[in-house]
């Protein structure tokens, strides 16, 4: 779902105000002055856990160590390095290129809005599964629709309705709670993160555009404590698929996410940090998801709406939704049949 800019649905433009409101628009968000005592100092130099932690060198049940020999994989931001996600299978552990040598067999499209995906369950003949097959838990209002194309076998999952609101449960935590509940049970080869998008027409984006996501970061994770400042963002690099963009002939382009639909000051200039041409609701948080189970993750973006044009919002999202989301079905399946019968490492 694409971020808004400065308007809201139905809401008169008013003049932006600091994230957090009032009360934390005088607070100060720098380093504290006070100088760090004995024990933080010491817990730096040993390498106490939490600050191991912070720096990301912890051990997780989902990764193996890397071997003596291999030097460690990462991607440098603002003089830092930072992981990047997903490697494809011939740089993964033993266990994971094993289950990618052969070709692509599942995929897993996570969407977030119904108008979104029902172009695709209805263009795949896909079927809803039944409560008693449900992977979910039980009184998740998540969905799963299930089917096959060409050599493929499909699972397109979304977050559904909101059981109080009965609205579609957009962001970041719906997306990746569907998204990690998905990859541990159906244990896909291929996470397809689908669905619209904000453009920024700086960055030659224009509405009707179909990006892959090259990078993805968050936008509204303030956290202003070294390293923990750079997790907030959780800026890595996507899968890499450029024989997609090549044969495809899509853009590329860096993806910026958050939670709320309009666009505070802060919000602005991270975004502007990050380099983004597109922005939505999920995505980085789907990476995040891969990123654990270290599957591939291919991001397929259309914009909706200029973030920086002349027009509201609200007004050009809703006017272009129908024919943008034609257009994203139509991108999906060249996708879906460009990589049937494909190695990940054909991509």
């Amino acid at each position: 779902m694409p971020l808004g800019g400065q308007e809201d649905m139905g809401v008169v433009k008013e003049e932006r105000q600091p994230c957090g409101g009032a009360s934390q628009a005088g607070r100060s968000v720098g380093p504290d002055p006070t100088p760090p005592d004995d024990l933080f100092i010491r817990e730096m130099e040993t390498g106490s856990p939490l600050w191991r932690l912070s720096l990301g060198t912890g051990s997780s049940p989902t990764r193996q160590p890397p071997a003596a020999d291999e030097p460690p994989r990462t991607i440098p931001l603002l003089g830092f390095s930072l992981p990047a996600m997903a490697p494809p299978p011939s740089e993964q552990p033993d266990s994971a290129a094993a289950a990618g040598a052969g070709a692509i067999s599942r995929v897993l499209i996570v969407m977030a809005m119904e108008t979104e995906a029902m172009p695709l369950v209805n263009r795949f003949n896909l079927v809803e599964a039944p409560a008693r097959e449900s992977i979910f838990p039980k009184g998740a209002s998540w969905t799963r629709y299930y089917g096959s194309h060409k050599d493929l076998h499909i699972d397109l999952v979304m977050p559904g309705k909101d059981a109080v609101f009965g609205v579609d449960s957009v962001g970041t935590v719906s997306a990746s709670l569907v998204t990690y509940a998905s990859v541990e049970a159906l244990k896909p080869d291929l996470i397809i993160n689908a669905g619209t998008a904000g453009g920024f027409k700086a960055k030659g984006a224009s509405v009707g555009d179909v990006f892959i996501a090259s990078d993805v970061a968050f936008h509204d994770r303030r956290i202003p404590i070294p390293v923990f400042d750079m997790y907030g963002v959780g800026a890595r690099k996507t899968f890499a698929a450029p024989n997609i963009l090549k044969e495809l002939n899509f853009k590329a382009g860096k993806l910026s996410t958050g939670d709320s639909l309009d666009m505070c000051p802060q919000d602005e200039e991270m975004i502007v940090s990050n380099d983004a041409t597109i922005k939505d609701m999920e995505g980085a948080a789907v990476a995040y998801v891969a990123d654990i189970f270290s599957t591939p993750a291919i991001f397929v973006k259309a914009v909706t709406d200029i973030v920086d044009g002349d027009k509201p919002t609200p007004e050009e999202f809703l006017n272009n939704l129908i024919s943008v989301t034609a257009r994203l079905e139509v991108s999906v399946t060249k996708v879906l049949d460009f990589i049937s019968g494909k190695r990940i490492s054909d991509l």
